[in-house]
């Protein structure tokens, strides 16, 4: 019986893959977890504190953004696996 790779972590699912390379389902779960159109910010190294908090100011909303998503996701998976077993 295979896991279910919905409900693990991305590193979690990234180390079954590496342990597990001929499993075409759980390379293609974690390949669906990353999204083409996703951006990636670039920040060159703060010189002083000001520069610090005004990235922590960008960054900050990003990652809230993200932690709720993971977390939705997480409980989408969790409900699906519960009416599963019932």
């Amino acid at each position: 019986m295979k896991p279910n790779f919905e409900a693990m972590t991305k590193a979690e699912l990234r180390a079954y893959v590496l342990e597990h390379r001929d499993d075409l389902d759980a390379l293609e779960s974690l390949f669906s977890r990353h999204s083409p159109d996703s951006t990636t910010l670039r920040f060159a190294l703060p010189q002083t504190e000001e520069e610090w908090q005004q990235q922590l100011e960008i960054i900050r909303p990003i990652l809230e953004k993200d932690r709720e998503r993971e977390m939705q996701r997480k409980q989408t998976t969790d409900e699906s696996a519960e009416s599963s077993n019932e």
